[in-house]
């Protein structure tokens, strides 16, 4: 049990990071500024829905479509490092954010572009499948499904949290998520690296 708990709660950080729930926030309150309570609800619905399922769907195929196509856990490592670095790093320079797609203004933005790729997207699948290979399936699904009742959360209380603290802060807690999303590349890649020289 209490080895269960720590898998839980080391799978929990990484995805929370990856998540990045409160940077999303400025994001979907844009998405729906001319949109009804029922309207809003609905897309926070359909945004939890399709950000979960995209993500469990990867972790249970992930790994198959991998061994299918001969890439080994030490070449994903390296891979998934690399491409986590360049996203954090991207998103951690002025003028990259991810709300490039806060222009969209469409009746399913709760699926895409608020679902996927926002909430779901190539850092949270690259981390899932990485938590997957480090500390099993159900640990990084229940840690999944923990960020993602907080994502409803968020969502739903975006307006208060806004209020609170602010696009400054908004902006704070994104950069410093993105620095450690930034730590978690560099130490993907050097797993990898070491388990590719030790094969």
């Amino acid at each position: 049990m209490v080895k269960i708990v720590n898998s839980v709660v080391l799978s929990f950080i990484p995805i929370f990071v990856a998540v990045d729930a409160i940077a999303n926030i400025p994001i979907f309150l844009s998405l729906v500024e001319n949109c009804s309570k029922k309207q809003k609800r609905k897309i926070i619905s359909d945004a939890v829905k399709t950000a979960t399922s995209v993500a469990v769907i990867f972790i249970c195929l992930g790994k198959w479509v991998f061994s299918l196509l001969g890439v080994t856990v030490p070449d994903f490592q390296i891979a998934g490092g690399l491409l986590l670095f360049v996203l954090s790093a991207r998103l951690l320079f002025p003028g990259a954010q991810k709300d490039g797609l806060t222009s969209m203004h469409d009746r399913d933005i709760g699926v895409f572009p608020l679902g996927t790729p926002l909430i779901t997207g190539p850092a949270v699948l690259t981390t899932t499948l990485m938590m997957v290979n480090s500390f099993g399936v159900l640990a990084t699904l229940i840690a999944l499904i923990i960020n993602m009742f907080i994502v409803w959360i968020s969502l739903f209380k975006a307006d208060v949290i806004m209020k609170f603290i602010g696009p400054s802060g908004t902006r704070a807690f994104s950069k410093i998520m993105y620095i450690l999303l930034a730590a978690i590349a560099v130490m993907m890649v050097r797993n990898g690296i070491t388990g590719a020289l030790l094969r």
